[in-house]
């Protein structure tokens, strides 16, 4: 966190209901986002099983463009279906345009012509984690936003890289050039009907989320189930002072120029895999470099988990903790963390990675899962070396 959120943590308001920090972070949402209703939960799964419980029923079907492992988990433990409709989907893994986490708008139209009574609500991720960390277009917001309104089903986004999605559409879409990121940000949420943000992203919080919506008479039938889990709907289960840090860190959020240096780093880590030949996804996303595994361990049969098997051997290596995605492709994901690592971090991450790299042809077994929950995989997986 900045030292403007540490100073805002001094001046946090602890009282139980009422609180001015939650009044603040409640002001300062709705001059980002343009939407009055919010309430404060622990952090954005929290968000996800919240609003899940007020709207989600058995059989139901949720699309999106690319459902994140914790909002795929709370959508199917409601014995509901997570439906993957992003562009990323099937398609080329390389392709030209940056904006490659939108949502596939003919695919959407197809679900609500078969399914309408199945679909409580659409999804929408910005920046799309599991597509690259990619981001999601205006005109793909706007588009999917009229084909909700068509059908009068409420559009929510997964906010949690807000301001990350507002500098690509600022760099990259024409007629944003000279926008600040203050108005496209406000613009993108002009479209939806809500949203559910981790502030451990663009906020940089150590703890905490958020849940927001024009509809009241939604928000009422949240707020129930946001005390029987969170806590109070002014504090949400955090404290005051991380209430306060959440406001200031969602103002900072904005600023340009942080965003910028953010994106060089990627570009740079990027660059430095990309100079000795490791299979890097380009175009290069927001939030991370993404490195093709089966083109990386080309020996590893796809059953064994080669994408764990690589970040499992980098933190052998280096030290350096990443993400294994196995799936119908093989992805690791090295997500940088804000305001965190200097170029000499990064350096060390590309030697670790180059030297793995070197030992490629000598992997030729992975790893077996041992355990996993059926509903969150990802985060309960144990393995062992075959």
């Amino acid at each position: 966190m900045s030292d403007r959120q540490w100073a805002s943590i001094l001046s946090g308001d602890e009282s139980y209901a009422g609180s001015a920090s939650f009044l603040d972070l409640k002001k300062v949402v709705g001059q980002i986002f343009g939407i009055p209703n919010c309430l404060p939960v622990h952090q954005g799964r929290a968000a996800e099983n919240v609003l899940f419980s007020a709207l989600l029923h058995k059989g139901d079907l949720v699309p999106g463009n690319g459902h994140f492992d914790t909002t795929r988990g709370h959508i199917e433990f409601r014995e509901a279906e997570a439906m993957d409709c992003g562009i990323h989907c099937g398609s080329n893994k390389n392709t030209a345009s940056v904006f490659r986490g939108d949502l596939d708008v003919d695919k959407l139209k197809y679900l609500f012509v078969n399914h309408r009574d199945r679909i409580p609500l659409v999804l929408l991720t910005i920046t799309n984690s599991v597509a690259g960390g990619h981001p999601v277009s205006m005109r793909n917001i706007r588009e999917t936003a009229e084909i909700c309104v068509k059908y009068g089903c409420p559009l929510f986004i997964d906010a949690a890289r807000f301001a990350e999605n507002a500098l690509f559409v600022k760099q990259h879409e024409p007629g944003y050039t000279d926008a600040s990121i203050r108005s496209i940000v406000l613009e993108m949420f002009s479209h939806s009907s809500g949203f559910l943000l981790s502030a451990k992203k663009d906020a940089a919080c150590n703890i905490g989320g958020l849940i927001a919506m024009r509809d009241k008479q939604l928000l009422d039938s949240v707020a129930e189930f946001v005390i029987r889990f969170e806590g109070f709907l002014t504090y949400g289960g955090l404290a005051g002072r991380d209430l306060a840090a959440m406001a200031t860190g969602l103002e900072e959020a904005l600023d340009c120029d942080l965003l910028e240096a953010r994106a060089a780093q990627i570009t740079r880590l990027g660059a430095m895999l990309s100079k000795d030949g490791l299979p890097v996804l380009e175009p290069l996303g927001g939030h991370a470099v993404f490195i093709d595994v089966a083109v990386f361990f080309p020996l590893l049969p796809s059953n064994e988990c080669p994408a764990h098997t690589l970040a499992l051997e980098l933190y052998l290596e280096g030290g350096v903790r990443s993400l294994g995605i196995d799936g119908d492709q093989h992805w690791l994901r090295l997500a940088l963390p804000r305001r965190t690592y200097t170029d000499t971090h990064l350096a060390h991450v590309a030697r670790s990675l180059q030297s793995v790299y070197s030992r490629r042809y000598e992997m030729v077994n992975g790893y077996n899962v041992t355990f996993e929950h059926v509903k969150l995989k990802g985060f309960t997986r144990k393995y062992s070396k075959i």
